[in-house]
C-alpha cells in the first residue's frame, strides 16, 4: 500500500495527529516513526480496499469487518501479534482523536480487540551478575575517561531504574548528582527518583575525567569525539563484557532497569513505590515489568494493606 493512495484529509490529518503526538504528548522520534508506518499503512489498505476517495468521518465509522480485514491483510504480510497489537494501539489512537475533532462515535473502531501475544520481558540479571556488570564495563574501554562513563551509566540504569534513553537525556545540569534526581520519563512525564551515594560517586569520577565541557544545557555523557553517547555503545560494551563474564545475551541495559525493579521487590519493596519509581502509570505495567508470581504479589499486597 501506498501513501499516494490516502485520501488528502486522512494524510492531512495524520500529519497533525503526529504533530500533537510529537509536541503535547512529547512522543520520542522513534515513537513518531512507528505510528507514522503503522497508521500510514492501515490508511492506505482502507483507500485501496474501500476504493479510496473517503473522508475523515469514514475512518471513525469504519465498520468491525473492515478493521479485521486489514488485520487479515497484515497477518497475511507474517506480521507478528506483537507488531500487529501496536499497530492497533496506533490505529485506536489516531481514531480517537480524529472521532474527537469530527464529533463523530468511534465506539466500533476503538472496542476492537487485538491479537493475543506474550509479552516478553528481559530476565533480571542476578545482584551478583548486575554488580560484576558494573565492575567489569569498563574492561574494553579505549580511555580511563570512557570506563569511567560506562561505569557511571550502568550505575544510574540499575542503581536508579532509569531508561537507557533518561540516563542519556541527562544535561550537564544534573552534576552534581543530587540525593533526589527529577527525570522526565515517557510522554513527558517527571518523577522524582532517589540517588545512592555509590551513583553520585561514579557519576563524579566520570565527570572529573571527561575531556569535555559538561555545561548546564549540554548532554551529560559524551561519545568519544565529544558529541552525545549513542545507546548503541552501551549495548555493545555490555555485549561484550556478558561475554567475559559467562553472562546470557539478555544481559541488556534495558535488563539492569528490570534488574532494579525485581531486586527492590524481593527485598520487600511495595509494589506501589517501585511504580512511581520506574514512571509506570498503570500498576499492572509494574506488575508484569517484575515479572513476580502471584503469590509474592498478594503477600506484598497484603503487607501494604493489611485487613481489619
Amino acid at each position: 500500500m501506498t501513501g499516494l493512495l490516502i485520501p488528502a484529509a486522512q494524510r492531512d490529518a495524520l500529519a497533525r495527529w503526529l504533530d500533537h503526538k510529537r509536541a503535547l504528548d512529547g512522543a520520542a522520534a522513534h515513537t513518531i516513526t512507528a505510528y507514522s508506518r503503522d497508521v500510514t499503512g492501515f490508511l492506505g489498505f482502507l483507500a485501496e480496499h474501500r476504493g479510496g476517495g473517503e473522508g475523515l468521518a469514514a475512518i471513525a465509522n469504519l465498520p468491525q469487518a473492515d478493521l479485521r480485514s486489514w488485520m487479515a491483510f497484515e497477518r497475511n504480510r507474517d506480521v507478528s501479534s506483537r507488531s500487529l497489537a501496536r499497530a492497533l494501539s496506533a490505529v485506536k489512537s489516531f481514531v480517537a482523536w480524529v472521532a474527537d475533532r469530527e464529533g463523530v462515535d468511534a465506539t466500533t473502531v476503538l472496542s476492537a480487540r487485538g491479537p493475543k501475544y506474550q509479552r516478553k520481558l528481559p530476565r533480571p540479571l542476578s545482584e551478583d551478575g548486575a554488580r560484576d556488570m558494573i565492575d567489569s564495563i569498563g574492561d574494553f574501554a579505549r580511555e580511563d575517561w570512557i570506563a569511567a562513563r560506562d561505569v557511571a551509566v550502568l550505575t544510574l540504569l540499575y542503581g536508579c531504574g532509569l531508561r537507557i534513553s533518561e540516563a542519556l537525556g541527562l544535561t550537564g545540569a544534573a552534576h552534581p548528582l543530587p540525593e533526589v534526581l527529577r527525570i522526565k520519563g515517557k510522554g513527558g512525564k517527571e518523577r522524582l527518583v532517589p540517588t545512592l551515594p555509590t551513583t553520585q560517586e561514579t557519576v563524579a569520577r566520570y565527570v572529573a575525567l571527561c575531556p569535555y565541557d559538561l555545561s548546564r544545557n549540554e548532554p551529560l555523557f559524551r561519545g568519544l569525539r565529544g558529541g552525545p553517547l549513542n545507546p548503541r555503545l552501551i549495548a555493545l560494551a555490555m555485549e561484550k563484557t556478558r561475554t567475559q563474564l559467562g553472562l546470557p545475551a539478555s544481559a541488556t541495559p534495558h535488563a539492569l532497569r528490570h534488574s532494579f525493579a525485581t531486586h527492590l521487590l524481593s527485598a520487600g519493596g511495595d509494589l506501589r513505590a517501585i511504580q512511581e519509581l520506574l514512571g509506570h502509570a498503570s500498576l499492572s505495567t509494574t506488575q508484569a515489568y517484575t515479572g513476580v508470581d502471584a503469590a509474592r504479589l498478594l503477600e506484598v499486597y497484603e503487607k501494604a494493606h493489611p485487613r481489619a
